[in-house]
C-alpha cells in the first residue's frame, strides 16, 4: 500500500499482532453467538490457533518495520518482538492443549478461545508499550481475561475460588501500579518512557517521590510475576485453575510482566538505578527461597509447579538485578526456555489428572513409568530441564543468569541462587522417584493422548532439548536487542 495514500501504513504495521487478535477474537465471539453445536467449537479452536499463527507472522512484519508508533506509545523493535513470539507460542500450545481438556471437562465452548485471544492481545500491547499508560491498558486487557480464565469451569468450587483471589489481589496490584503512574506524572510531566528519562536527567522537585513512585509501580509488577513478597496468589490460582489455564498464567503473563519490568527499569527509571537494585536484590533472594522452600513440602503436582514458578521469577529477577545487557539477554532466554519446560509439565498435568483433575498428587504418578513410559520420560525430560540438568534449556537458562551476576560481582546473590538451584533438586527428583522406583497403586486402562495434546507434550520437549543442545538460537537474537535504549 502507498505510504503517501495512507500516512500512517507504517504504524499499523507496528501494531499488527494486536489488530489481528483483537479482529480474530471478536469474530469468533460473534461466531459462537450464532452457533451452538460441537463441531463449530472445534472449529473455532481451529481459528483461534490460526488467528495465533497470524498474529506471529504479524510480529515478524512488525519486526522487519522498526521504529515508533501512535504518538511514541509503542515501540517496534526486537525486544518487543522477542515477547511477542513467546506470548504467542504460549498461547498457540494452550490451544492445542485445552481442546481435549475442555471437552473432557464437558465445557468447551467458543468463548474460551476468544478471552485467551483477547488475552494474548493484551500481552503483545504490553512487550511493545513505551508509554505506561499502554502497560496500564495492555495489562488491564490481559489481566480482566486471564481472571475469567482461571475460573473458566464454573462448577469447579477451587477455579471460582482461585478466580476470585486472582482477581481481588490482582485488582489491589493494579491499584498501586496506577497509583505510581499519577506520581510519576506529577514529577515528570510525562507517562512516556523516554520522556520521563530525559525529564529526570535534567532534574525534578524531589528524587525520593520518584523514587517511591517507582516503589508503587514494582508492586503492581512484582505481583504479575508472583515475586516475594507478592507472590502468595500464585499456587492457590494454579492450584484451582484448568491445567492448561495454569501453565499459560506460569508463562506467558509472567513473561510480558518481566518485558515490562525491564524495559521499565532501564529506560523511565535508568537514572535512579543505584536505588532500586538493592531492592531487587532482596526480592530475588527472597524470591528464590520462598518459591523453593514451600516447594519441598507439596504433594500436589499443580501445587508444586506453583511454587516453583515463584522459585524461576527470582531467577529471572537475578539476571534483572544485574542491570546490564547481558543479564538482559540471559533473562530473554530463560523467560523462553522456562515457557517450553514449564508448559511442557502442566500438558502433562493435563493428561495424568484425568477427567475433574482427581489425579494430580504424587501418589498418582506412582509407577507411571511402567503405565505409560513415554509420558513419564517427558515428563523426565521437563523436570531435569527445571533443574537446569546439562543438555537442557534450564541448563544453559540457569548458566546464563549466574554468569551475567558474576560478570556484575554479585557474587553473594550468585551463590545463594546456586544453593537456591539445589534445594529444587530435591522435590523434582522426588517426582522422578515416584514414577520409577514405586510399583503403580491402580491397574486402571490408560487413556488415549488426545492429538492435539500429545503434539504439546512433544513439541516442547523437543523444543527444550533443542535450546538445551543450540542455545545460539534464542540467545543470539536476545544478546542483539536487550540492550534497549541504553
Amino acid at each position: 500500500m502507498d505510504a503517501n495514500f495512507f500516512p500512517q501504513t507504517a504504524e499499523l504495521l507496528r501494531f499488527l499482532p494486536e489488530i489481528i487478535l483483537t479482529i480474530a477474537g471478536t469474530l469468533l465471539l460473534l461466531m459462537e453467538g450464532f452457533k451452538k453445536d460441537g463441531d463449530s467449537r472445534s472449529l473455532i479452536a481451529t481459528l483461534a490457533a490460526v488467528a495465533i499463527g497470524l498474529a506471529m507472522y504479524g510480529t515478524v512484519v512488525a519486526y522487519d518495520n522498526p521504529g515508533l508508533a501512535f504518538s511514541n506509545m509503542l515501540v517496534s523493535d526486537g525486544f518487543a518482538a522477542f515477547f511477542r513470539l513467546v506470548a504467542l507460542g504460549v498461547g498457540l500450545l494452550t490451544v492445542l492443549c485445552s481442546s481435549s481438556y475442555l471437552q473432557r471437562e464437558r465445557s468447551h465452548s467458543g468463548e474460551f478461545y476468544v478471552l485467551l485471544l483477547f488475552s494474548l492481545a493484551g500481552q503483545c500491547l504490553m512487550a511493545a508499550a513505551n508509554e505506561l499508560m499502554m502497560v496500564f491498558i495492555g495489562l488491564e486487557v490481559s489481566s480482566i481475561a486471564s481472571y475469567i480464565l482461571a475460573g473458566y469451569l464454573r462448577d469447579d468450587k477451587r477455579g471460582n475460588e482461585s478466580a476470585l483471589k486472582y482477581f481481588l489481589l490482582g485488582s489491589f496490584a493494579t491499584a498501586f501500579l496506577l497509583y505510581g503512574v499519577a506520581w510519576v506524572y506529577g514529577m515528570t510531566g510525562s507517562t512516556n518512557l523516554l520522556e520521563i528519562r530525559a525529564a529526570m536527567e535534567k532534574g525534578v522537585p524531589s528524587m525520593t517521590m520518584v523514587s517511591a513512585a517507582a516503589g508503587l509501580m514494582l508492586v503492581g509488577l512484582a505481583f504479575k510475576i508472583s515475586a516475594a513478597p507478592f507472590q502468595v496468589w500464585a499456587p492457590d490460582v494454579y492450584q484451582g485453575a484448568p491445567a492448561p489455564v495454569a501453565g499459560f498464567l506460569s508463562a506467558g503473563p509472567k513473561a510480558v510482566a518481566f518485558a515490562v519490568l525491564i524495559r521499565v527499569f532501564q529506560t523511565a527509571f535508568e537514572p535512579i538505578a543505584a536505588r532500586w537494585e538493592p531492592v531487587l536484590w532482596v526480592m530475588a533472594l527472597l524470591t528464590m527461597m520462598i518459591g523453593n522452600f514451600s516447594a519441598l513440602w507439596q504433594s500436589n503436582i499443580k501445587r508444586m509447579l506453583g511454587y516453583s514458578s515463584i522459585a524461576h521469577a527470582g531467577y529471572v529477577l537475578v539476571a534483572v538485578t544485574t542491570h546490564s545487557t547481558t543479564g538482559t539477554a540471559a533473562a530473554m532466554f530463560y523467560l523462553a526456555a522456562y515457557g517450553l519446560m514449564n508448559y511442557g509439565a502442566f500438558a502433562i498435568v493435563t493428561h495424568v489428572a484425568g477427567k475433574g483433575e482427581g489425579k494430580v498428587t504424587l501418589d498418582d504418578l506412582k509407577g507411571l513409568s511402567q503405565k505409560e513410559p513415554a509420558v513419564a520420560a517427558l515428563l523426565t525430560v521437563f523436570l531435569l530441564s527445571l533443574i537446569g540438568v546439562p543438555l537442557t534449556a534450564g541448563f544453559f537458562g540457569k548458566f546464563y543468569i549466574f554468569k551475567a551476576a558474576m560478570d556484575s560481582h554479585l557474587v553473594w546473590l550468585t551463590a545463594l541462587g546456586l544453593l537456591n538451584s539445589a534445594v529444587a533438586a530435591y522435590y523434582y527428583l522426588r517426582v522422578l522417584v515416584v514414577m520409577y522406583m514405586h510399583d503403580p497403586e491402580t491397574t486402571e486402562h490408560v487413556t488415549a493422548i488426545p492429538g492435539g495434546l500429545k503434539l504439546t507434550m512433544w513439541v516442547t520437549a523437543a523444543a527444550t532439548l533443542v535450546l538445551g543442545i543450540f542455545p545460539g538460537l534464542v540467545l543470539d537474537f536476545a544478546a542483539k536487542f536487550a540492550a534497549l535504549n541504553k
